[in-house]
């Protein structure tokens, strides 16, 4: 018998919108920066220098035990260039901008499913459509 489709699903989004993650140690900063790349949205984050930049995080490159050697890759929101920043030079991070995937999980589309179904609508399918 197949497992029920809710098994399968991904677990929920945390929602971070508003976030501004502790940057106190490495294992913080690089944990944050994991949780920014996987948010879809805009970051606001300073550096060492002062430099405040907004804009998706799109990249990073994070193989290395040397912070110096990390990096993100951000898509600026003003202007659409594309900055390569190092993890090192991160002091303060917050997740600014709305995550455009925010309520579009899977639990969210199967619930709303289950109440048209509730509601008598017919024709609703769960199974995916076949690839042709």
């Amino acid at each position: 018998m197949p497992e029920p489709l809710e098994n399968l699903a991904p677990p929920p989004r945390e929602n971070l919108e508003g976030y501004v993650p502790s940057l106190g140690s490495e294992r913080e900063l690089r944990d944050a920066l994991e949780k920014a790349l996987c948010y879809r949205g805009d970051i606001t984050l300073r550096t060492r220098g002062g430099t405040v930049v907004t804009g998706y995080l799109f990249d990073r490159s994070a193989e290395s035990a040397d912070l110096g050697q990390c990096h993100i890759r951000v898509l600026t929101s003003a202007d659409a260039r594309r900055l390569s920043i190092r993890y090192g030079d991160i002091v303060h991070l917050e997740f600014t901008g709305k995550d455009a995937a925010a309520g579009k999980s899977f639990q969210t589309w199967l619930k709303k499913c289950e109440e048209k179904k509730a509601a008598g609508e017919k024709n609703i399918r769960i199974e995916p459509e076949p690839l042709v």
